[in-house]
Order: structure tokens, then C-alpha cells, then sequence
């Protein structure tokens, strides 16, 4: 009887345990769909090794996948990075469908192992392999993932576009040399590539599409949407892959979190922003690289997306920093139009940021500075003199040396518009601080402009301490000054008229 009672017990709470079990699959299943570890269809073109993980070792895949992090992470401690990073490579091959393992290896590689190495090439390496991961690989088996999406646009727009990085202007170069050939000296030639004409076209379009998994049509619409974009630079491919993001987000709704819109959004108009700020590729014929200036054509869109992402944000918080960043990029917008003589756009632009923001200071350290205080002119002087230091003699002096030195490099660089800017406000901050100095009783003037472009122009033309003799000589042929007496050997010489007729040409 007694044997009989305890069979049925355990019988009962067999069936107990058995249900309840039941309740906790139910539960577990709903944590593997949201976290993506949970996947129906079998995986196409997938490589032998992760067709058979992922199919044969089962429920094994996570106890093997956490040994391999605890590893890799013991390797990459001892700075065996490259053992390391294969280790990384099985890892994500053990856990293909979850996105954070792609993420985490992506950065790590990008910003954890980069910094280890002082070669500046060492780094680019790395950094490059952290965006194919994500680019090549990750996407590949997660295309809806709007994660992977934001994290790769997160790697151009702060690794690449950022300054974060020592290296940042390496990156930004090998990155323009790479994209050259697809985007034409504008850095936009996407007719070229959506309508190829000849077969150099055809074959840039294809390689674009399978090497760079950029599609050329959807580009266009990106760059007609947030444009007139440089894709020579990693903005342009920050905004690209976040605006692709949003696309795939709103075709699968069941992936997207709380929070992935919103960063997907705060990708683009961030990227816009620095777009704004040094998205404009000029290419340096004495170096052969690359120099990075403001896209002032920029500003309305970059205006808009911010307005559009207030209006879009749900935090209040989030919306602050967004009225204060936009503050910020107004005054800026004034100040880099003022200072490339688009003298009209400036102005509009003044006066729009004294409606928007009229009770917000412009200058720093100078409580007074309310937009109905100061003129156009006496903001931009402003500018000029908070940017560069104090307003001490010694110090205005400095500063106008700067000024003037920076417009004969542009002249050497056959940059005429920016040589004509660079003067124009030089004599604007001498004219601004001689009116200043006017009834102090006390001769606290700066040396006199034209003793100034004197001595600054004897100094960049000297033979031994001054520029290279190719920038000498561009600039000696443009102001009309005689030759240097001793030239440099003809392989020099023959540099200088290649640069001076391409200039010629343009």
C-alpha cells in the first residue's frame, strides 16, 4: 500500500515537473527569439565549418563558444592579437545568429587591438577588419539586424570621422584613397555607377556591390536625401549604412528594439554634422593625399535632420541635447560661412539663429554676447579671437601671423578662394582690434598688416627654414615674384610645372 501511495506521488510529481517545465520552455523560447538565438530557416551558403557547428554540436555550441571567449580573451591580455582574433572567427562561426557576439568582436578588434599598435598602417588593418566583420560576414546572416546596422555606421562616424584616434587622419586618407576610384574626383559620380557606360564603369559598379556590399542605387537615394554628400570620407558610409538600418527596420518589425531607431537616426544627423565640419575632400597634388575641409553646402539638411530628430526623440532629455547641439551648429554655420567670404548666406543664417536662439550667448566668457549685441562682422572677429586666444597685443599678433601663413599654403595649394578668405579676415581682425585700442592712451597695437604679410611671406619662401621649393615656387609664380636664384635638381622642377599646369587646367 505504502509502495503503491509512493509510485503515484512520484507519478504526480513527475507530471507536475513535466508541466512546469513546459511554462519554462514557453518562457526560454520567447528569450532566444528576442535575444536572436533562435533561427528557422537553415543557413544558405554557409561556409562547411559553420554548417556543421551549428547543425551538430547542438546545444554544445554555447559551452564551446564560452571557453573560446574566456581564451581569446586571456590571448589578447598576453597581446597575442592574431591569435586572438582567429579565436574571434570561431566564435562568431559558433553563434552566427547573435548579434551582440559580431558587435563586441567588431569593436574589439577596431578599438581594443587597433590602439596596440604605434604603426599607423598596423592600425588601419585592424580597424578595416573590425568593418568587415560586421560588413561582410555579420550582415550576411543577420540582414535584419538593426544593431549590426548602427554599430557599423558607429564605426566610420567615431573611429574613422572622429578624432578620438591619433590615427584618425591616416584612416580618413587610406579610406579616400580606397574610394577614389568609384567616386571620381567629387566624390559623388554615382551616375557613372547606376548607369555604367563603359566597362571600367561596369566593373567599378559590380566591385561596389560585392566587395563594399554598397548598393549604388540606394546610395543615390541617400546622397539625394542627406547630400550633397563626399563618399570619399566615412561619414557619407555612416549615413549610409544608419539610413539602410532605418529600411530594414521598418520591412521587419519583429527585431527592432526600444532603442534601435533612435540610434539609428542619431547616427545620420551626427555623421551630418561632422560632414559639415570637414567633409569636404581637397585633394594635396605635393603630397598626393588628401586635406579635409567644411561641406558648407550642407547646412540646410544638416538644420533639418536636427529639427526632424527633436521632433522624432522621445526623451526629454535626448531633445535638449539636441536644441544645444543645434545651437552650437548654427553659430558654427555663421562663423565657417563668414570665413569663405559667402558673406550673403551668412548673414541669412545670422539672422536665423537670432530668431531661434535669442536669448543664448555666442561667445565664450563674455555674458553680453546676445545676437541682437553684435553685428555679423563682430560675432565672426569674435570667433576669430576666442578660437585662436586672448586679445593681448602679443597674442593678436600671433594670431594674424597665423591667419597670413595659412593663406599662402592655400595659394600654394592653388586654393585662390581661401588665400583671398584668409586675408580678407585677417585685415577684419586688425581692423576690428585697431578700433578697440583707439582712446586707451596706450599704443597697444599689433604690428602694422602689410609688415606682418612681410615678414611672414620672407619666412615661408626662405631656401633653408621655409616650405618645400614646389610651394615656394607655386607661390613666387602667383604673386608674381622673380624665381629662386639656385633651383633644386630638375625632378623638382619638373614636380612644380606639373602642378602648376594641372592648377591651370582646373
Amino acid at each position: 500500500m505504502i509502495a503503491r501511495v509512493k509510485r503515484v506521488g512520484l507519478l504526480l510529481l513527475a507530471a507536475a515537473l513535466l508541466v512546469g517545465s513546459g511554462q519554462m520552455q514557453k518562457a526560454l523560447n520567447r528569450d532566444r527569439a528576442q535575444l536572436g538565438l533562435t533561427h528557422m530557416s537553415v543557413l544558405e551558403n554557409a561556409p562547411p565549418l559553420l554548417a556543421f557547428t551549428t547543425v551538430a554540436l547542438g546545444g554544445f555550441r554555447g559551452l564551446i563558444s564560452n571557453y573560446l571567449w574566456i581564451r581569446s580573451n586571456d590571448l589578447q591580455l598576453d597581446d597575442k592579437f592574431f591569435e586572438a582574433a582567429q579565436l574571434a572567427n570561431w566564435i562568431t562561426d559558433l553563434e552566427p545568429h547573435f548579434a551582440q557576439v559580431w558587435v563586441f568582436e567588431a569593436w574589439n578588434m577596431a578599438f581594443n587591438i587597433s590602439v596596440k599598435f604605434k604603426d599607423f598602417s598596423d592600425r588601419w588593418r585592424w580597424v578595416n577588419q573590425g568593418i568587415q566583420l560586421l560588413r561582410d560576414r555579420a550582415l550576411r546572416y543577420n540582414p535584419d539586424s538593426p544593431l549590426l546596422y548602427q554599430q557599423l555606421a558607429w564605426l566610420y562616424q567615431f573611429k574613422m570621422g572622429q578624432n578620438l584616434d591619433d590615427a584618425n587622419l591616416y584612416y580618413k586618407q587610406e579610406w579616400a584613397k580606397e574610394m577614389a576610384p568609384f567616386f571620381g574626383p567629387n566624390g559623388t559620380n554615382f551616375d557613372a555607377l547606376v548607369h555604367p557606360q563603359t566597362a571600367e564603369e561596369t566593373n567599378n559598379a559590380i566591385i561596389l556591390r560585392e566587395k563594399y556590399k554598397i548598393d549604388p542605387v540606394f546610395g543615390q537615394q541617400v546622397n539625394a536625401e542627406y547630400g550633397p554628400l563626399d563618399w570619399r570620407l566615412p561619414e557619407a558610409h555612416a549615413i549610409y549604412w544608419a539610413a539602410l538600418g532605418l529600411e530594414k527596420a521598418a520591412e521587419s518589425h519583429g527585431n527592432v528594439k526600444t532603442n534601435d531607431l533612435p540610434q539609428l537616426r542619431r547616427a545620420i544627423y551626427q555623421s551630418m554634422q561632422q560632414a559639415f565640419r570637414h567633409g569636404r575632400c581637397i585633394a594635396d597634388p605635393f603630397s598626393g593625399g588628401y586635406a579635409f575641409g567644411p561641406n558648407l553646402d550642407l547646412i540646410p539638411k544638416v538644420n533639418a535632420s536636427y529639427t526632424n530628430q527633436y521632433a522624432e526623440e522621445p526623451d526629454a532629455g535626448q531633445r535638449d541635447s539636441i536644441q544645444r547641439a543645434r545651437r552650437n551648429f548654427l553659430a558654427d554655420a555663421v562663423y565657417f560661412l563668414y570665413d569663405h567670404n559667402r558673406l550673403a548666406e551668412a548673414a541669412s543664417w545670422y539672422r536665423y539663429l537670432s530668431k531661434e536662439f535669442p536669448d543664448k550667448t555666442l561667445l565664450e566668457n563674455d555674458p553680453k554676447s546676445f545676437p541682437r549685441n553684435l553685428t555679423l562682422d563682430e560675432y565672426a572677429v569674435g570667433r576669430v579671437q576666442q578660437d585662436l586666444g586672448d586679445t593681448s597685443q602679443e597674442r593678436t599678433t600671433a594670431d594674424l601671423q597665423g591667419l597670413v601663413a595659412q593663406s599662402y599654403i592655400a595659394l600654394a595649394a592653388g586654393q585662390d578662394d581661401r588665400y583671398a578668405d584668409f586675408q580678407r579676415l585677417a585685415a577684419k581682425v586688425y581692423e576690428v582690434y585697431q578700433s578697440k585700442s583707439k582712446g586707451t592712451g596706450v599704443r597697444i597695437e599689433p604690428v602694422s598688416l602689410p609688415e606682418i604679410n612681410k615678414d611672414v611671406l620672407k619666412a615661408l619662401l626662405d631656401p633653408e627654414h621655409g616650405l618645400p621649393y614646389a610651394m615656394r615656387a607655386v607661390i613666387r609664380t602667383q604673386l608674381r615674384m622673380p624665381a629662386e636664384t639656385n633651383p633644386p635638381p630638375a625632378a623638382e622642377t619638373n614636380a612644380v610645372e606639373n602642378v602648376t599646369t594641372n592648377s591651370a587646367a582646373e
